[in-house]
């Protein structure tokens, strides 16, 4: 048994297809069946069920196949140590971010993170939160910028900003005329959400109160879409402070933002990498340099 067969394994079911899992791992579709099938006369137990349309672990291969990415991870883990050792910061990165923050905060910390260390290399990844935590665990990501709390025992978690949120009516709103607005104002408006899936809408509920869910009439993909929809009179919704900065920028016109009364709500910001993944450094370092420049619009925790 050998690393290779068990890297070969994890594709295949990764992919769930002969083809596919070969052409990933830069080999012929016949070698990976040789390979596959090697590793099961030498365990003695089939791995692979083949009879279905996808290709699935069988029920011991599933255990099996747990046990080799534990494996697979600890041999890249002394691989990254021995080649990373002088240096953790020179290395690539697979990054992922929430689309509710990509687009605001990256800018800045990628520019620092450039200029602070050279030789890290971020390959950066979109997607909504379940989405990336499953990625986490699965070592197809290194680490990801998520709002927080994170409930995975096997995630180390570093907060590092707090961002507040913004309310975003129409101009011609009657709440526009107050400075400041307290939650209980927005009680009995027509409150626009993101989709299902995006910790902003669930953080935006907990906010206005679960009474809100009955007066969504629209739900939206992105946060400029929600922004669109309120400079069109659909409703009110919330900003975080990030993406209000965007918002001062472009100056739409029919859209009018007020911050909320202390306490205001909002939401933390952190780093968050598995705890067995390799030089830890690396994480621990990033943040380091993420949380000593922080934009404006933040608040340090």
């Amino acid at each position: 048994m050998t690393l290779q067969e068990l890297k070969y394994l994890i594709a295949l079911a990764d992919y769930g297809h002969f083809g596919k899992a070969a052409e990933a791992c830069f080999i012929s579709q016949s070698t990976l069946s040789t390979q596959i099938k090697k590793l099961e006369d030498f365990l003695g137990v089939t791995l692979i069920d083949r009879s279905l349309k996808r290709i699935t672990p069988t029920p011991i291969g599933s255990e099996i196949l747990s046990a080799a990415r534990i494996i697979i991870e600890e041999a890249e883990h002394i691989r990254a140590r021995a080649k990373h050792a002088q240096n953790p910061m020179e290395r690539t990165l697979h990054l992922g971010v929430i689309p509710t923050l990509a687009p605001y905060y990256l800018p800045h910390a990628l520019t620092l993170v450039h200029e602070q260390h050279p030789n890290l290399r971020l390959l950066l990844r979109e997607e909504l939160t379940p989405q990336l935590i499953e990625h986490l665990n699965d070592g197809k990501l290194d680490a990801a910028l998520l709002a927080l709390p994170i409930f995975d025992a096997n995630l180390h978690i570093e907060p590092l900003f707090y961002e507040s949120f913004f309310a975003a009516l129409p101009a011609s709103h009657r709440l526009t005329q107050k400075t400041m607005l307290s939650v209980s104002d927005l009680e009995d408006e027509k409150l626009l959400l993101l989709d299902e899936g995006h910790c902003l809408r669930d953080q935006a509920l907990e906010v206005c109160g679960t009474g809100s869910r009955g007066r969504e009439e629209v739900r939206a993909t992105s946060l400029e879409t929600l922004r669109q929809m309120v400079s069109m009179g659909l409703g009110l919704t919330l900003l975080p402070a990030l993406a209000i900065k965007t918002e001062q920028h472009t100056g739409t016109p029919s859209l009018a933002t007020r911050p909320f009364k202390i306490p205001t709500p909002g939401r933390t910001i952190g780093l968050v990498w598995r705890k067995r993944a390799p030089l830890p450094q690396t994480f621990e370092q990033l943040a380091a340099t993420l949380k000593a420049s922080l934009p404006p619009e933040v608040q340090a925790v």
